[in-house]
C-alpha cells in the first residue's frame, strides 16, 4: 500500500549558471523520522551542496524537463544564466509535482517583469522568495495558479493603508465628512 501525504516535495533550488547556490530550501516533513526519509542524503549543508553540484553537472545544458536522479524525481528548467529546479520523491505523481513546478515558473515570471536571470532574481530577492512559499510551505503544495502567488506578493495589504489628512481647515473638515459618513453607514448596518 502507498503511504499517501500531502507532502509532496523535498527541495526547491535556484542555482547559478555555474552550479552556485542563489535559493535552496529543503523540507522534511514533521512526523518523518531522519531514518525513514528518502532525503536522508540531505540533511548537512555539505550533503546538500554535493548533491545540487552533481545535480547540475547532470542536467547542465541538456534538453529535458524531467529526470530520475538519485531516487528522487527532478523537474528543470534552464534560463539563461539561472536554472530551477524541483525536487520530489521517486513515488510522487509526475502531474502533480510538474503542476507546482508550473505555478512556481509562472509566478516567478509575472513577479520578475524584466524575466528569470540571475540580476533580476537578486535585485528582488524578497519577491522570490515570499513566490516559492506562498506556492510551497513546508513540502505542501499550497497554490498552483501563478496569478494569485503573483498578487499575492506584489499587492501592498489594504488594510494597513495610511490615511492623510491634512491639518488645515479643509482637511479637518474633509476627515469630519469621512468620520460622519462611516457613522452613518455603521447605524444602517446595525438597523
Amino acid at each position: 500500500m502507498v503511504d499517501l501525504s500531502l507532502y509532496a516535495i523535498e527541495a526547491l533550488l535556484v542555482l547559478d549558471g555555474e552550479g552556485k547556490r542563489i535559493y535552496t530550501k529543503y523540507y522534511r516533513s514533521p512526523h518523518e523520522k531522519p531514518e525513514q526519509s528518502s532525503q536522508q542524503h540531505k540533511t548537512s549543508v555539505k550533503q546538500q551542496t554535493e548533491f545540487e553540484s552533481r545535480l547540475f553537472k547532470k542536467t547542465h545544458k541538456q534538453n529535458a524537463e524531467i529526470l530520475l536522479f538519485e531516487d528522487s524525481l527532478v523537474l528543470y528548467k534552464e534560463y539563461v544564466d539561472v536554472s530551477l529546479y524541483l525536487v520530489g520523491s521517486a513515488d510522487e505523481n509526475e502531474l502533480v509535482l510538474q503542476q507546482a513546478f508550473t505555478a512556481v515558473k509562472d509566478s516567478l515570471d509575472l513577479v520578475l517583469a524584466t524575466g528569470i536571470d540571475k540580476k533580476n532574481i537578486l535585485e528582488h530577492y524578497d519577491m522570490v522568495a515570499l513566490a516559492i512559499d506562498e506556492t510551497i510551505d513546508d513540502g505542501i503544495i499550497l497554490e498552483t495558479d501563478p496569478a494569485t502567488i503573483a498578487s499575492r506578493v506584489t499587492k501592498p495589504p489594504s488594510k494597513d493603508a495610511p490615511i492623510n489628512i491634512e491639518l488645515s481647515e479643509k482637511g479637518l473638515l474633509s476627515a469630519w465628512g469621512f468620520a460622519k459618513s462611516r457613522l452613518a453607514e455603521r447605524l444602517q448596518q446595525g438597523l
